[in-house]
């Protein structure tokens, strides 16, 4: 059995930003990726996805973009690569094609079992992220046999969906993504609304997140907001990362033609009923998106940054009802893709840390089990801590407690 301060699980940002960071600590450690580094980068993204914010955005500890694209957005081949790069950097190589198949609690600290042996440790990281099992309600199951079900990390390209029409369900990043994709490949679509977080992709003459950066919302930590439940439960952004920087909403989305219905309900094989709720969602979307560029423009007027004409915020106003139910048969829809979020799983997991809605207890990453660590949930410690530019912020101050949880423990 190997013995070692500290596992990391997981190759992709957090565990390689994790590295990093035990690295410039002291703290012996070592890095396990079942597959290959950033390999939901590679595997479980669809071919035209480009990440949603901009290249000089994607800041690791201790690297950041080079490029000639500061305000360009990675392909996943160059998030791949950009990772890529980032581990070749690091002090200790990444142990890839090694699946952690156990974590047990030992006398000062856990047994975890490997594909390639076991190793004691003190201290363990799961890094394994937010995105990792797609989410698919257990109403799926009604649907009939012959309509064909799609997640965003088993869909490439809308080529490999059978003919007929289309219904996604999920209205926030993902689902209008592949819902502007799939229509412009020439099928119709239907896109089935929740709740979502509207966004312009440019406002006064810079990228959204440039302000949202610039303002400290992405710093603001979970002891800066009333509540962090709702606040982690908050709906993701409608946003999309592309060359022309040009943005996507529902409004520009029905007058390309696709077909908007409220949050679906019920499934009784092909027949499929909506809430009447489409328009209470969009308007508490339209609402949110007012009060932040109300922010933007209040930031601009008390510093003095420089920006472009305020440009007039423009609220949805439906033309026509939303369908209430649809027969899937009569509108010759063939496949629905579910984009209705991801969910975590931990099978290998034997330490009690894990509530009833199978999340792992943490505050602000660290769990009641002592040396156990979590790293890459959404709003984990700050609102960007999802994102590649959030997990180096939160895996240094985890190594900082990691390393003082060593230093008591050496004195002792």
């Amino acid at each position: 059995m190997g013995r070692i301060d500290t596992v990391v699980i997981g190759g992709g940002q957090a565990g390689l930003a994790m590295s990093r960071c035990l690295s410039d600590r002291g703290v012996d450690h070592v890095v396990f990726e079942r597959r290959r580094i950033a390999e939901r980068w590679r595997s479980e993204r669809w071919e035209s996805l480009r990440l949603l914010t901009p290249n000089w955005q994607s800041r690791l500890p201790g690297f950041r973009y080079d490029g000639d694209d500061p305000d360009g957005f990675m392909t996943m081949p160059e998030v791949v690569a950009y990772l890529e790069r980032y581990s070749r950097t690091l002090t200790v190589p990444v142990q890839t094609d090694t699946t952690v198949t156990a974590v047990r609690p030992r006398e000062s600290g856990f047994t975890v079992e490997t594909t390639r042996g076991q190793w004691a440790a003190r201290s363990v990281v799961i890094a394994t992220g937010y995105c990792d099992r797609p989410f698919v309600p257990d109403q799926a199951h009604d649907l009939d046999a012959d309509i064909v079900q799609v997640t965003p990390t088993s869909y490439r390209n809308a080529a490999q969906l059978p003919e007929g029409r289309v219904l996604v369900v999920g209205a926030s990043a993902s689902g209008i993504q592949l819902a502007d994709q799939i229509h412009r490949s020439g099928r119709a679509v239907t896109l089935a609304v929740g709740r979502h977080t509207r966004l312009p992709r440019r406002y006064r003459g810079k990228d959204i997140m440039w302000w949202l950066d610039a303002m400290g919302v992405f710093d603001e930590t979970t002891d800066d907001v009333y509540d962090v439940d709702i606040s982690r439960r908050q709906p993701s952004m409608q946003l999309v990362g592309r060359p022309d920087h040009s943005s996507l909403d529902l409004p520009i989305l029905q007058a390309d033609g696709v077909r908007l219905t409220g949050k679906l309900t019920q499934i009784d094989r092909h027949q499929v009923s909506f809430a009447d709720d489409l328009v209470a969602h969009t308007a508490a979307a339209d609402a949110r998106l007012a009060r932040l560029l109300g922010r933007v423009d209040d930031f601009i007027q008390i510093t003095g940054t420089p920006a472009g004409p305020a440009e007039p915020f423009e609220p949805f106003i439906w033309p026509n009802p939303a369908p209430e139910s649809l027969d899937l048969r009569a509108e010759q829809i063939r496949t629905v893709l579910w984009a209705t979020g991801f969910r975590r799983a931990y099978p290998w997991l034997h330490v009690p840390v894990i509530g009833r809605d199978g999340e792992i207890r943490h505050e602000r990453g660290v769990t009641a089990a002592g040396g156990l660590y979590v790293l890459g949930m959404h709003f984990q410690r700050r609102r960007k801590s999802g994102f590649i530019d959030g997990v180096g912020s939160d895996a240094a101050e985890l190594a900082d407690h990691i390393a003082a949880r060593g230093r008591r423990e050496a004195v002792a």
